[in-house]
């Protein structure tokens, strides 16, 4: 469930103080009724809407430093992640991670992907020979197409470098 933002949050006690049942207002709101209950609730104890402070492991970036990694990204989308967090000192000097500016990255709305490519897949030379190949194929029968092996190519990768290339960049751009 999404969380209520700040005016939602004051319309929703202004209804409850109101003496409106809490379904109802759930159901106005879009949103379960267990959201409103605790918004109540909290507003008992606290005497004020917003929510708690929550626990958990400070980021090692700042804003400043996630706008710098995305820069650098837009800049040269052939940089690499890795390379990106060795040059970033983090919060207090603290290293970042390739993970970490990798998430900073989706964050922002950029993706790994595969470059576009300028070439055409197939030259003229290779589809000549393609299409000389079906021809001379044309009327083979079905003992000599048994003689044929038809396999998938993969590629393996057994280390870390594959040798592809990737570049960042948002969905749906060239």
């Amino acid at each position: 469930m999404p969380r209520l933002n700040v005016t939602d949050r004051e319309r929703a006690l202004g209804q409850l103080t109101l003496g409106t049942p809490q379904n109802e207002v759930a159901d106005a709101f879009g949103v379960h009724p267990s959201t409103i209950t605790r918004l109540w609730q909290r507003y008992l104890q606290t005497g004020s809407t917003n929510y708690l402070a929550r626990s958990g492991r400070p980021r090692v970036t700042i804003e400043r430093e996630n706008r710098a990694i995305y820069r650098q990204h837009v800049r040269d989308p052939f940089h690499a992640a890795a390379a990106t967090a060795r040059d970033v000192a983090g919060n207090r000097n603290r290293p970042v991670s390739s993970r970490t500016v990798r998430r900073r990255l989706v964050d922002r709305g950029l993706h790994r992907r595969c470059p576009a490519r300028r070439a055409p897949v197939l030259t003229a030379h290779a589809r000549l020979a393609r299409y000389q190949f079906a021809q001379q194929q044309l009327n083979w029968t079905w003992r000599q197409w048994q003689n044929i092996l038809f396999t998938d190519e993969s590629r393996f990768c057994v280390s870390n470098a594959d040798g592809r290339i990737r570049i960042w960049r948002r969905d749906n751009q060239r």
